[in-house]
């Protein structure tokens, strides 16, 4: 006898009452349990003397950079210009009692810069990776478009938001291993895991680097060491010209709290006000914010490249 159509409604009702109370559940313990009640217990000197930060001169690398050391943490600071890297060293010193090294790269130069990154590092007790340095597009664009306006834009790219993560991984993993602890914080993006359009490229790359740490971390946990996959929405930095709100905090703020939830989650937004903006987005259905961001980012793209052109 086949069910009635108020059974078939009370199915459906509880399949997705299920499916909502696997996803909130998650949810509340990785942004507000978690980090707001427990805080991470996680003491980072004990995984290493050292920590390693990509893209440290502004931004979320640069908050990093600044909070590990008053962890107590020495850090390598790994970035393109060398005056802002003096600068930051500088201001770290100051600040606390570490050491500090600077490493000059531009990770869209060829595979050789890892020979230079792996001769500074040789040797140093590293416990903390943070693969922060990223690049983006000067607008939203569609995607014919901006290739053929910057040809070069796609391997750069693919350079920054990949070979990055993957070979700084490749550096400091077997050591890791070998002391059996370690911690690895992967920068992705928000946008890595909601509809993205005329930012195909730099969203999928950051899908790469949120499907890469999940993988990364299944392989090693066992060695004791924590891969996180870190998904920040907008940030106030120099790259979005903001003034901080609630929304969009500045780095400080951000990364004070991505480090408490260090060792209680995977895969994080690393912020409250940014895991209540993931939460809305997946109970609202992809589809929907793929009209709206769609509509957005349009907006975005006549704006900028129109600003872009009379520079």
């Amino acid at each position: 006898m086949a069910p009635d159509s108020s059974t078939l409604s009370s199915i459906c009702v509880g399949i997705v009452c299920i499916v909502t109370v696997r996803k909130v559940l998650p949810w509340l313990y990785t942004n507000i349990i978690g980090p707001i009640f427990l805080g991470s217990r996680i003491d980072f000197r004990r995984f290493g003397a050292w920590a390693v930060v990509t893209g440290a001169t502004d931004g979320i690398g640069k908050a990093y950079a600044k909070a590990l050391a008053k962890k107590g943490l020495n850090v390598v600071l790994i970035s393109r210009s060398l005056s802002k890297l003096a600068a930051v060293a500088k201001e770290i010193t100051d600040a606390h009692n570490v050491q500090i090294k600077i490493i000059d790269i531009d990770f869209t130069d060829g595979p050789q810069i890892y020979q230079k990154i792996e001769k500074n590092i040789t040797g140093l007790d590293i416990g903390v990776l943070v693969n922060n340095v990223g690049i983006s597009y000067l607008y939203p664009e569609f995607f014919i478009e901006y290739i053929t306006r910057y040809p070069q834009f796609l391997r750069d790219i693919i350079s920054v938001n990949i070979h990055s993560v993957t070979n700084m991984c490749g550096l400091v993993l077997p050591n890791m291993i070998a002391k059996k602890k370690g911690v690895i914080i992967n920068v992705s993006s928000f946008f890595a895991v909601i509809a993205s359009p005329l930012l195909s490229v730099y969203s999928g790359t950051k899908a790469f680097v949120d499907k890469f740490s999940e993988d990364l971390q299944t392989e090693y946990q066992s060695q004791g060491i924590i891969v996180q996959s870190l998904r920040p929405c907008i940030v106030a930095t120099n790259m979005h010209k903001l003034k901080p709100n609630l929304f969009a905090p500045s780095a400080e703020v951000y990364v004070d709290s991505a480090l408490k939830t260090v060792g209680i989650a995977g895969k994080t937004n690393g912020y409250f006000p940014h895991a209540l903006l993931a939460l809305f987005a997946y109970l609202s259905g992809n589809y929907i914010i793929k009209i709206v961001h769609f509509k957005v980012l349009l907006r975005i793209k006549s704006l900028l490249s129109k600003s872009e052109k009379e520079i």
